[in-house]
């Protein structure tokens, strides 16, 4: 599957050419700040089957811990992706141009969720990081 996305701005625009896996939203404090809104929503992706189209040079990188980060249009701050160890491994959905045709499967961190957050019944949901937060 050939997916695109780009930032708001459209400066940064990238493809994935293969499939997205283990789709999460996340509720912790720093993904509220991060990405302004209730949780953020990811999958991740191979870093093999990532290629950026355009605009690489306008991409700035915020290391969020010694080994993972993120990368945001330096024009309109779209978060565009998750890097680990200087790697590409999460897209986030939210900048996709297609559908991904995936599911959220998880909800993590839910224990620091904000106050005025309501999470839908019969979702997975995890007060922590999930089983399987392992990066590949």
């Amino acid at each position: 599957m050939r997916l695109t996305g780009e930032c708001f701005c459209a400066d940064v625009q990238y493809e994935i050419n293969g499939p997205l896996r283990d789709a999460r939203s996340c509720h912790c404090s720093r993904c509220r700040k991060a990405f302004s809104a209730q949780a953020s929503a990811y999958a991740l992706v191979s870093p093999a089957d990532f290629r950026w189209l355009r605009g690489e040079e306008q991409l700035r990188y915020f290391a969020s811990g010694e080994e993972f980060g993120w990368r945001f249009c330096g024009r309109c701050g779209s978060s565009l992706c998750g890097v680990y160890r200087g790697e590409v491994h999460g897209i986030m959905l939210g900048c996709l141009n297609e559908d991904p045709q995936i599911e959220i499967g998880q909800h993590i961190f839910v224990g620091s969720r904000a106050s005025w957050e309501v999470i839908p019944a019969g979702v997975t949901q995890y007060q922590e990081h999930g089983p399987d937060s392992a990066v590949e």
